[in-house]
C-alpha cells in the first residue's frame, strides 16, 4: 500500500499591493501547489453588492461562494479601489467571513489530487486559515513603494486613478487591515519577514524558495 502523499501547505500574510499575490503564484507553480487569492473572494463579494444590490443577501451569496471557481477570480474588474475599499469593510462582517472560511478551508486541506499542496494569501492565513501550516510568510513593502505599484498595475488596466488617491486609499486599507475587530492583519510569530521594497520579483521568489527547499531537504517529503 502507498503511503499518503503529504501536501505541502505555504500560508501568507500581507497588507495591499505588497507582492504577495505575485510571489504566492510563483511560489505555487514552482512546487504545483493550488493557488488562492483569499482576499478575491472578498473583492468578488464586494463587486457584487456594488453592482447587484438587489441580489446581495446571504442566501445569494452562499450559493456563489459554493459554486465558486478559483477562475471566477480572475475578473480584472474586482481590482478596482472602489472594490477594494469595499472589501476590507466586508471583511469584518462575521457571517459573511464564516461564509468564505469553509471554501478556503476545503483550498488548504483538500486541493485537487494533481497538486502537491496548496498556497494561500490574504490577511488572516497564518493564524485563522492554515495555522498549521508548513511555511508562513509575511510579505511587506514600504506604504509609497506599495501605492506606487498599485498604481502602475491600474494604469496598465487603463484605469483612470492619481498616485495621490492609490496611496490614500491604500493608507486606509491598512488602516481598516490591520485595526479590525474580525481577523485582523498582524504578523504571527512563526512567520518569516520578507520586506519586498528593495527586491526584484526574482531576488524575492528565490529568498522563499530557499527557505522552502531547505526544509524540504531537512525532513524529506515534509
Amino acid at each position: 500500500m502507498k503511503n499518503k502523499k503529504k501536501l505541502i501547505k505555504v500560508a501568507i500574510d500581507s497588507p495591499a499591493a505588497a507582492g504577495a499575490g505575485t510571489l504566492a503564484r510563483a511560489v505555487s507553480k514552482h512546487y504545483n501547489l493550488l493557488y488562492l487569492d483569499t482576499g478575491k473572494i472578498y473583492r468578488m463579494i464586494a463587486f457584487i453588492k456594488i453592482n447587484q444590490k438587489k441580489k446581495f443577501n446571504q442566501k445569494y451569496l452562499k450559493t456563489k461562494i459554493k459554486n465558486l471557481n478559483i477562475k471566477n477570480l480572475q475578473n480584472k474588474k474586482l481590482l478596482s479601489d472602489e472594490v477594494g475599499n469595499e472589501a476590507s469593510v466586508i471583511a469584518k462582517n462575521k457571517k459573511i467571513r464564516k461564509l468564505v472560511h469553509s471554501f478556503q478551508i476545503d483550498c488548504a486541506y483538500k486541493p485537487p489530487k494533481k497538486f502537491n499542496g496548496s498556497c494561500l494569501d490574504g490577511r488572516d492565513i497564518t493564524y485563522k486559515i492554515v495555522p498549521d501550516a508548513d511555511f508562513k510568510f509575511f510579505i511587506t513593502a514600504n506604504l509609497k513603494i506599495r501605492a506606487k505599484r498599485r498604481f502602475l498595475e491600474l494604469k496598465n488596466l487603463k484605469k483612470k486613478a492619481s498616485f495621490f488617491d492609490v496611496l490614500k486609499s491604500i493608507k486606509k486599507r491598512d488602516k481598516s487591515d490591520y485595526n479590525r475587530k474580525v481577523s485582523p492583519l498582524k504578523k504571527t510569530k512563526d512567520s518569516i519577514l520578507i520586506n519586498t521594497s528593495n527586491l526584484s520579483k526574482r531576488a524575492c521568489f528565490l529568498k522563499i524558495k530557499k527557505i522552502i527547499d531547505k526544509k524540504i531537504i531537512n525532513n524529506g517529503n515534509l
